[in-house]
This record gives C-alpha cells, sequence and structure tokens, in this order.
C-alpha cells in the first residue's frame, strides 16, 4: 500500500508558476513510477507527467511539455511538479498516483491515487 498526498495548488495569474509536491509513504520499495494527472471541470482526467522513481526517466504529456518538469526526491520520498508559464486551461485538480510499474502513463496502470490539490490560473 502506498499513501500519497499532494500540496502546493493555489490560485495563480496567467504565466505564473507553481510548485505542486506529492508526499509518499507506505510501501515505497521497488519499481514505481509517479506520476500526475489533472482534471478540469467537465472533462476526464488526463496524464499531465510521470517519473520513474529508481531511473528517473521522466514522460511528459504534449500539452505541457515545455512548461512543466517533474523531478524526485528520494530521501524525502517526495515528488514534485513544476509548472511555468501557467495557462487558464491549466486549471485543474491536480493528483499524483503510483503506478507499480518502471514505465506507466494511462490512469488504468495506477494503483494508488492522492486526493488532489486545486491548482486556478486566471487570465
Amino acid at each position: 500500500q502506498v499513501q500519497l498526498v499532494e500540496s502546493g495548488g493555489g490560485l495563480v495569474q496567467a504565466g505564473g508558476s507553481l510548485r505542486l509536491s506529492c508526499a509518499a509513504s507506505g510501501r515505497t520499495a521497488g519499481s514505481y513510477t509517479v506520476g500526475w494527472f489533472r482534471q478540469a471541470p467537465g472533462k476526464e482526467r488526463e496524464f499531465v507527467a510521470a517519473i520513474s522513481w529508481s531511473g528517473g526517466y521522466t514522460y511528459y504529456a504534449d500539452s505541457v511539455k515545455g512548461r512543466v518538469t517533474i523531478s524526485r526526491d528520494s530521501p524525502k520520498n517526495t515528488i514534485y511538479l513544476q509548472m511555468n508559464s501557467l495557462k487558464p486551461e491549466d486549471t485543474a485538480v491536480y493528483c499524483c498516483a503510483a503506478a507499480p510499474a518502471d514505465y506507466a502513463t494511462t490512469r488504468s496502470e495506477y494503483a494508488y491515487w492522492g486526493q488532489g490539490t486545486q491548482v486556478t490560473v486566471s487570465s
């Protein structure tokens, strides 16, 4: 079992930046991929970015590539999502999730989910 707690969301103006954090606890040993997903009102949850816990390989959705960076702090068991040049269409609830695999970018591959943190970008 893996527990995930997100933080760092908030209200920001377009063009601004936010850094989201995802603190992991529980059975974090082994091969995991930790990803960020987002869900805007009336839309399906979509993949944003992911990082393999052991190798540090990163994956990004085309919609955020170049504006978002995912990273990990292994001693702190924390994953970060740095978001720059934010746009109103980035407004959503952002959730982190963990998949027991070396590579995972689809929702169905993720077994553990956090509660989410709201990101609102004003124009």
